[in-house]
């Protein structure tokens, strides 16, 4: 990573500060960097809390507290410095990597591409760049893009429409049956466009503002299958806001499904997430939401309001491959507006899941997904209680082709078992697609 050389730069940088400050704690801290004593600087700046806001005693436990892992308060010491003095380069540097540890990926981003304008010395311009390397690939998997981005790719689906396996079922009360062909599954080929985007403003130490949003469009080859093209289309905004080792956003959410050329579901939600960062390696995060769901025409017997909750933890390894591990727990409840309780689940699942960089400008990740529904009132027909059991198991291979293009490889292999045969299905996605960044 090219730590010793980024040092030296960062602290070559610095000296020019030097003649600033006149408080004592400050020149503690500073003697105690510039001699490499992070963790002293840190737990000596921890007892100086009078001296927070002093821009170079800021400056300087900024540092410390970057790199011991107390990325938090290390970011909200260096937003302050940077309100009094925008242009040091060293302190935008720390403030980088202190986004990124954070996993505040578009700010990190913002900062690092800045400052890999400036054209520093080779060692540290390759640090950056790994840095942004990493940072995409993070991005390409679990948010959109810093900027506009748009998307195309294309796939085969095993069951487009999510049908049964087999025409030939059993069900309750009923017994044997033969469902027609429109229900079993049925194959294709498709496209898939996409477009999207996300902004972050940062209005004072620690507060952002941020909004994001998406749309994609997968088509069917088969003209029989166009009544199953899926649209989907989210827009959100909220605000963050750090302190110390502790991360909160708020944020409001609305989303469209449309399925064929119908709107199938739409909602509107609001959402609250607290991340709790236990070191530089691992953090833990806890988030609620609650959503109004809502089904058109002969599908609004299934309109309902939804409260969720959910809890993850994520690790990062210090090893060649920087693998990062990631576990999730939720549990989901639906109340139904038409007071159809057989029409709507409680839910639990969980996701375990493992991302890693094998080379530069590759990554790689895989998850194992499972979620449990269980429906609230016996179905209206068949006179039993539906309880269904979805796993999943997503793998993808990413290339960053170039600083704007990268090129993805996904696979969707997932299993819905339901004691009602008629919600049982089989379904594989294989899909290639490529994505390009206006940044």
């Amino acid at each position: 990573m090219g730590a010793r050389g980024l040092t030296v730069w960062v602290l070559a940088c610095t000296l020019w500060a030097a003649s600033a400050y006149g408080a004592s704690p400050a020149e503690q801290v500073k003697s105690m960097v510039e001699a490499g004593r992070m963790k002293d600087a840190y737990a000596y700046g921890l007892q100086h809390r009078e001296a927070f806001g002093e821009p170079v005693f800021d400056f300087y436990f900024g540092i410390a507290a970057v790199n011991t892992g107390n990325a938090g308060e290390g970011v909200l010491a260096l937003e302050r410095y940077i309100l009094r003095y925008p242009n040091n380069v060293s302190a935008r540097l720390q403030l980088a990597r202190g986004y990124f540890i954070l996993g505040e990926d578009a700010r990190a981003r913002e900062e690092f591409q800045a400052l890999r304008k400036l054209s520093p010395p080779s060692d540290v311009a390759a640090t950056i760049d790994r840095y942004l390397d990493a940072i995409r690939l993070r991005e390409t998997r679990y948010t959109l893009s810093k900027g506009l981005y748009v998307e195309a790719g294309i796939g085969t689906d095993s069951n487009v429409n999510g049908g049964v396996a087999n025409a030939n079922i059993s069900l309750p009360i009923l017994g044997p049956v033969t469902v027609a062909q429109t229900a079993t599954k049925q194959s294709d080929t498709f496209t898939l466009l996409g477009a999207g985007g996300y902004i972050s403003d940062p209005v004072a130490p620690g507060v952002a503002l941020y909004a994001n949003g998406e749309a994609s469009l997968k088509s069917n080859s088969e003209q029989s299958n166009r009544q199953y093209d899926l649209g989907t289309y989210n827009a959100g905004g909220g605000v963050s806001l750090l302190r110390e080792k502790d991360l909160f956003r708020a944020g409001l959410s609305v989303s469209s499904l449309e399925l064929g050329s119908s709107r199938f579901l739409s909602t509107t939600g609001a959402q609250v997430q607290w991340q709790h960062q236990l070191s530089e390696l691992q953090a833990l995060s806890l988030s609620a939401q609650t959503a109004r769901l809502d089904y058109p025409g002969a599908n609004s017997p299934r309109n309902a309001d939804f409260v969720g909750l959910a809890g993850g933890y994520r690790r990062l390894f210090s090893y060649a491959w920087q693998p990062i591990l990631s576990a999730d727990l939720s549990a989901g409840h639906q109340s139904s507006l038409a007071n159809r309780p057989d029409l709507v689940p409680n839910t639990w699942g969980a996701r375990l899941g493992v991302s890693f960089t094998p080379a530069a400008k590759w990554g790689v990740s895989a998850d194992y997904v499972y979620q449990k529904s269980n429906y609230e009132a016996n179905d209206a027909i068949l006179g039993v209680t539906r309880e269904d059991r979805y796993e999943a198991v997503d793998a993808a291979v990413s290339y960053l082709y170039t600083r704007h293009l990268s090129l993805r490889g996904e696979l969707t292999s997932a299993r819905n078992h339901s004691n009602i045969e008629l919600y049982s299905f089989p379904r594989d996605i294989v899909l290639f697609k490529a994505r390009y960044e206006f940044n």
